[in-house]
């Protein structure tokens, strides 16, 4: 079950932290792996190590805010390999402020990645599904679900993904393209680190337990719980689901009081 022989998976945001997960298991499931990053470290690491577990990877830098180099590096891959059969619209930058604390070019960069960025990605990749069906997952969150303190862009884009998410399902269904959305609480990526470090210098440890218990569950999610929910989603077992948003969050949404 969940495999994903002879199909062709484009990743955004593949080098690190959730993208990185889930390109791992998809190459594991047996999918040949495409990952887009700007962070050319870390995507050639990526597909290296993947490549050295015998699965089947190539790291292509892009800048998904940028159209014609994701249009051109979409038709690349479908050119090489015939079809793209999925698409995880994965990156996407975080920011920390309130509406009257957010300036106008941090509005525009985070706006630029998280929704121009998935915009470009269907833009240039529902074509080639056409005819065939394929399948795509947005990476939403928890901030598109429920007020968060000190996220008000961040919150907006994610919205954004959200929406975006019901209106391919709902336009594309004749055509077979499935498309969902998974929102996830915090996860323990290496971004969290670095914020902590950058944040609260030699309060590290005290404020990580501080985060992991915002969750009711009493952690944060592993990369690869949210790898496993996104191979679920793309995989043919998953054939019945679209339109969906999937909260992964350790009763973050539900169950807080």
């Amino acid at each position: 079950m969940f495999r994903l022989d002879k199909k062709t998976a484009v990743i955004t945001g593949g080098g690190s932290g959730i993208g990185k997960a889930i390109s791992e298991v998809f190459a594991s499931q047996g999918a040949q792996v495409y990952i887009l990053d700007l962070d050319e470290k870390g995507g050639t690491a990526t597909a290296n190590e993947i490549v050295s577990a015998n699965g089947k990877a190539v790291f292509l830098k892009c800048n998904v805010a940028a159209q014609k180099e994701v249009k051109a590096i979409v038709a690349e891959i479908a050119q090489k390999q015939g079809a793209i059969d999925i698409l995880v619209n994965n990156a996407g930058i975080a920011h920390i402020g309130r509406a009257d604390t957010t300036s106008e070019e941090d509005f525009d960069r985070i706006v630029s990645v998280n929704i121009k960025g998935v915009y470009n990605c269907l833009h240039s990749v529902i074509p080639y599904m056409k005819g065939k069906g394929g399948v795509i997952l947005n990476m939403a969150s928890v901030a598109a679900l429920v007020g968060i303190p000190d996220r008000f862009v961040y919150s907006t884009a994610k919205g954004a993904v959200a929406a975006m998410t019901l209106s391919v399902a709902k336009d594309y269904l004749k055509e077979n393209i499935r498309c969902n959305s998974i929102s996830p609480a915090r996860v323990h990526t290496p971004f969290v680190d670095g914020y902590l470090s950058k944040t609260y210098p030699g309060q590290e440890a005290e404020m990580y337990e501080k985060l992991s218990k915002t969750q009711p569950i009493g952690r944060m999610a592993k990369p690869v719980e949210i790898a496993h929910l996104a191979l679920y989603l793309c995989s043919d077992e998953a054939s019945f689901i679209t339109g969906c948003d999937y909260p992964i969050d350790g009763g973050f949404v539900k169950l807080n009081t």
